[in-house]
């Protein structure tokens, strides 16, 4: 499959996405309004995203194949690395929010409100999940040509 070919699906998915970037790109418009591991999440939801698009572009410049791969790599790498700080940060803002709330004689806590967290890691991963898809269909994987 020709390269432009990917690039016009690595496109087209990335502005499907507007689904996932644009809510985040509004939590973190909105700064110390949300909280940090919000943002956090947003940033990574971004970096996804932001990938795709570069993929998309790196498939449309780049002769070789390796090359869009291995944006997709290091933006996914860092996609995932801010995942998981957003993760590590929400539990110490739920560990503290607990201990405030113990803190307060006779109130019961608020019942938190739970999303599933396989949706919030499928918007971070899933522009570069598509892209690694659409280059194992091209039929010729990393191979230069």
């Amino acid at each position: 499959m020709p390269q432009p070919v990917l690039a016009l699906g690595c496109t087209a998915v990335t502005v499907a996405g507007s689904v996932w970037y644009l809510p985040a790109l509004a939590d973190l418009r909105a700064g110390p309004d949300r909280p940090r591991s919000r943002r956090t999440a947003a940033l990574a939801c971004l970096t996804g995203w932001g990938t795709a698009a570069a993929v998309a572009l790196a498939l449309l410049v780049a002769p070789a194949r390796w090359t869009p791969a291995a944006v997709a790599a290091v933006g996914g790498a860092a996609a995932m690395a801010l995942c998981v700080r957003a993760a590590v940060r929400r539990a110490a803002e739920r560990r503290e929010t607990a201990r405030q709330w113990a803190g307060l004689p006779h109130v019961p806590p608020p019942a938190a409100r739970r999303r599933p967290r396989a949706v919030a890691a499928t918007a971070a991963f899933a522009p570069v999940l598509v892209t690694g898809l659409l280059l194992v269909m091209a039929g010729r994987g990393l191979h230069p040509g």
